[in-house]
């Protein structure tokens, strides 16, 4: 059975164990969800339950973890009485993260850019382009292209098979067309395709 220890990088965990010393939080590992990296939430019975996508980008699921625990001390502290990623998270957020910002633990690129991201954290990492390119490259799925790296004309598949036309880039989205409705979709310059 694996634990988040197996997931994060090595010279992280006597940090995420001092952390976690009297926290009462349970732990569910998730094979990988499209729509988030993790979620912190209250059971019916009150208790408190983080659940963490497995994945092999431990940089990836480090940052989600403390994250979520930002959620942990927040609810402890305020209830529901406070935005999910309002003030007090980011301030929780920005407390716990401080310990892990050294080249021990984070690569220099992704060092940077979680330095910049921390100044005003978001709900998601995928909302900091320069952040999540910089952790997409500790992946390790060779088989996938980022959509801004095709050209016009270029034809990809998504995940669930679908087909896609590159059309054009716009100001922060990628224009496509879906190949057997016509209809056409904006992406993420971020997202993984499969070039066809």
């Amino acid at each position: 059975m694996k634990n988040i220890f197996d997931f994060v990088p090595k010279a992280s965990i006597p940090y995420i164990e001092k952390l976690l010393v009297d926290k009462k939080i349970i732990f569910l590992l998730k094979n990988k969800r499209k729509t988030k990296h993790g979620d912190f939430r209250i059971t019916k019975d009150k208790k408190t339950l983080i659940t963490l996508n497995k994945t092999k980008n431990k940089y990836q699921f480090l940052i989600t973890l403390l994250h979520e625990i930002a959620h942990y001390d927040t609810y402890i502290k305020y209830q529901n009485t406070v935005k999910p990623h309002g003030i007090e998270w980011k301030n929780n957020f920005r407390l716990l993260m401080l310990p892990f910002l050294n080249n021990y633990i984070f690569p220099d690129e992704i060092l940077n850019n979680l330095i910049n991201y921390i100044k005003n954290p978001k709900a998601s990492t995928e909302n900091d382009f320069n952040l999540i390119m910089s952790l997409k490259k500790y992946d390790f799925n060779i088989n996938s292209n980022f959509i801004f790296e095709l050209k016009e004309g270029d034809f990809f598949k998504i995940e669930n098979g679908k087909k896609y036309k590159f059309i054009r880039k716009r100001i922060k989205r990628i224009e496509c067309m879906e190949v057997e409705s016509g209809r056409k979709y904006l992406f993420s310059p971020q997202a993984e395709v499969h070039l066809i």
